[in-house]
């Protein structure tokens, strides 16, 4: 059994709610047959193969049920079983007795008894149902049974539970937060990207606003790239099966890939990665370590199979762009240069608004290729240079890749949610399968370090990210339409494309609705598409020349300058700051 030392209160918390829930469960559908129900990150959930689908009035229920269960204060007893006694016990439970026949011959067996309810578990639990005090159902989906797809589809519920009530509704104020700001909802609003089943699933095509949108985050990371010593490589969306097969991906990474084309009597394969074509190019010629270190970045377009039920808007799809980069380097230079990737990793994402970021060394896992000698230098350097630039990090241990350690960033948005991003990771693999070599200063031929480095991940996963954090109110810099003028009748749209052609001729992206709208109508538009400025022109305005600014808050100032105007715009862009002065 596992001590409550080795496990948090909280952990604690939810897993005995998940038992509750299981209990209500079984109470309210005879015959339920139970899976299984672990304390999850955010909550817990339980799998039940049930009588019937179950509705969202259902979570109410058994929501209702748990509450009678906890107020009867039953004791939570953990008693330790034979495998005979357990496997007669659990007789009409199929999936427990799955379960059972998976233990190792000699391992425990226990079981937890709360009133008449019985589960198999390891524990441990708290000491009375009545200590499971603030709790909430969220949602049902499908799930098979221990994740396989050729196993029954079984109906989980997740929910979530906390020591306090106020805690429990802190989170699902920021949960209620966190779906208005869903990027799948507020697309629906701005319109910024389609998914067509007639495309197919996980194969994004993307409108004027996030074209623009790309077209200018795309202009600022290559000029950022160039200004931090790289070099762009464009390479192919296919390639011959034989490049996959050196690489190691048709051997290990088949089930991701898209099928071949025949082409001329060979197979062809879609891209899942870049790095063997920047290999490719590496290889075109002798290499010697005066050329080192080579930084070569491509924002590159890869496909990847990913099974329909994990799709989920643009943080997972099957077509991606990564910003995408490799590094190829002596020995000697690698401290140095991972050193300048966490910097200009730091540098861009603070030019975005995030300055929490959270580091992790993910280390050797136990299916590794390259010694223990070369996985240690690796991880040593990578440690040598977080420790001298005084970064806190956690030790990921096994989190590293097959073939080297890595370092990954998470950012906290602005609901304080962490999201998976940069990726700094050395390769003991590719180097060795596509012999790369440089000649070094004895003349002799040595074997360069690789590094994998993706700073904002994938466009796909980046813009998500970015739609979320800022609920689609993107700064004014990256923002499609920056300024919306808005004439009140038509004797004022004269004054109004003056002001626009003024503003377009500073590089000002500007918009005119001379739409035979009132004024609160085209204002609320202009809201709705979170235009940071709007510009109301009225008698007022003509008559003094000056502006009616409005944010998209609903914040005004009158008698702006259009000179005064202009420089508060063309300052925000060009320091590309995320606040919105008026």
């Amino acid at each position: 059994m596992t001590s409550e030392n080795e496990v948090s209160k909280l952990e604690i918390i939810r897993h005995s709610a998940a038992h509750i829930m299981a209990q209500a469960v079984a109470e309210l559908f005879p015959g339920a047959r139970l899976g299984i129900g672990p304390a999850i990150d955010s909550g817990f959930y339980y799998d039940f193969e049930l009588p019937r689908p179950l509705v969202p009035e259902d979570l109410e229920l058994i929501e209702s049920k748990m509450v009678e269960i906890t107020k009867k204060n039953q004791p939570f007893l953990c008693q330790t079983l034979s495998r005979h006694d357990a496997v007669n016990l659990f007789s009409g439970q199929p999936y427990k007795l799955e379960l059972i026949n998976d233990l190792p011959d000699n391992e425990e067996i226990t079981v937890y008894r709360n009133g008449d309810f019985v589960d198999l578990c390891r524990g441990p639990h708290v000491s009375h149902t009545a200590r499971v005090k603030a709790f909430k159902l969220l949602s049902i989906a499908g799930a098979y049974w221990r994740g396989d797809e050729k196993n029954p589809m079984l109906q989980r519920i997740y929910g979530t539970a906390f020591p306090s009530r106020s805690e429990l509704d802190e989170y699902l104020t920021s949960l209620a937060e966190a779906e208005a700001r869903d990027h799948r909802k507020i697309n629906k609003q701005l319109n910024l990207f389609v998914t067509p089943e007639e495309v197919g699933g996980g194969l994004v095509i993307y409108g004027p606003k996030a074209g623009r949108i790309r077209t200018i985050i795309e202009e600022f990371w290559r000029r950022a790239h160039y200004d931090n010593g790289y070099e762009l490589l464009y390479t192919p969306h296919i390639g011959r099966s034989n490049l996959w097969e050196t690489s190691g991906h048709l051997q290990n990474y088949r089930d991701i890939m898209y099928s071949p084309m025949d082409i001329d009597g060979q197979d062809y394969y879609v891209k899942p990665m870049n790095c063997p074509f920047h290999i490719m190019f590496y290889k075109s010629q002798m290499r010697s370590y005066r050329d080192l270190p080579l930084r070569w970045a491509e924002l590159g377009t890869v496909y990847r199979y990913e099974r329909s039920g994990v799709l989920h808007g643009l943080l997972r799809v099957r077509g991606f762009t990564q910003d995408d980069a490799h590094i190829i380097c002596t020995p000697e230079q690698i401290d140095n240069e991972i050193n300048e990737v966490l910097r200009f990793s730091f540098d861009m994402w603070k030019v975005f608004g995030f300055t929490d970021l959270k580091l992790f060394l993910a280390t050797r896992p136990e299916k590794a290729i390259g010694t223990e000698e070369q996985w240690q230098r690796a991880s040593d350097a990578l440690r040598r240079v977080m420790d001298a630039q005084g970064l806190a990090y956690s030790v990921d241990e096994g989190g590293g890749a097959f073939y080297g350690p890595k370092i990954d960033i998470k950012v906290r948005d602005s609901l304080g949610r962490e999201w998976q991003m940069t990726t700094i990771q050395f390769d003991f693999n590719l180097p060795e399968r596509f012999d790369m070599v440089y000649t070094g200063q004895d003349g002799q031929e040595h074997r360069p370090y690789m590094v994998h480095r993706a700073l904002l991940g994938s466009w796909e996963r980046f813009f998500g990210l970015l739609i979320e954090h800022y609920a689609g109110a993107f700064p004014v810099w990256i923002h499609p339409t920056q300024v919306a003028v808005l004439p009140i009748a038509d004797r004022h749209v004269e004054y109004a494309n003056q002001v626009s052609s003024e503003l377009k001729q500073s590089g000002i992206r500007v918009t005119v609705d001379d739409r035979s709208e009132t004024v609160n109508q085209k204002i609320r538009q202009a809201q709705l598409d979170k235009t940071p400025y709007i510009l109301v022109i009225g008698d007022k305005e003509i008559e003094k020349g000056t502006l009616a600014v409005r944010l998209r808050t609903g914040q005004q100032r009158f008698g702006v300058t259009i000179k005064e105007f202009k420089a508060t715009i063309k300052d925000l862009i060009e320091q590309r700051r995320n606040d919105l002065p008026l």
